[in-house]
């Protein structure tokens, strides 16, 4: 269930890059106040990751961070979720996710289940550490792994699906 995908690799310089941002954080804001019309949707559904992995395993690593950095925060000015004492470690498990899944695209040029599935667990792994080292809080910095499991299966699984749509058309 392996399939060659087009990765692309835009540039600061280029129009499309920018174009591409404003698409995914756009998303990450409209599936983040959906998933929250739910008692505790965000740390079930885990939604403001969702378009970050889709913009970096798809367009690369500077689409990827410059997602993950301003959808969380927008978010937090718009709305005031995520609040501010957790929007430090969702910006670091953005920016994990945004690494993991620009670098496994480009270095295995292909998209499976599999790949997609490193990339979730990855960020999750790397973003639960070093959000504990940050936070001091083991509790704290593993609730999306006490909570979110079903937000991890939705981005392995309609991450894959997605990306996969996408290298169709």
């Amino acid at each position: 269930m392996q399939k060659s995908i087009k990765i692309y690799k835009l540039g600061l310089d280029e129009l499309r890059t920018y174009l591409f941002v404003l698409l995914f954080v756009t998303g990450n804001i409209i599936l983040p106040q959906l998933c929250h019309l739910i008692p505790d949707g965000g740390k079930i559904f885990l939604p403001i990751y969702f378009f970050t992995l889709i913009g970096a395993y798809k367009y690369g690593i500077k689409v990827g961070l410059i997602t993950a950095v301003l959808s969380p925060v927008v978010n937090s000015l718009l709305f005031g979720m995520p609040a501010a004492a957790a929007l430090s470690g969702i910006m670091i498990k953005s920016m994990f996710l945004a690494i993991a899944a620009s670098w496994i695209a480009e270095k295995n040029n292909k998209l499976s289940l599999w790949t997609v599935l490193l990339v979730v667990l990855s960020y999750q792994i790397f973003g639960t550490v070093a959000e504990w080292c940050f936070s001091g809080s083991l509790m704290s910095a593993s609730q999306d792994f006490r909570l979110g499991i079903p937000g991890m299966l939705i981005q392995w699984i309609a991450g894959y699906a997605i990306l996969r749509w996408c290298s169709e058309k």
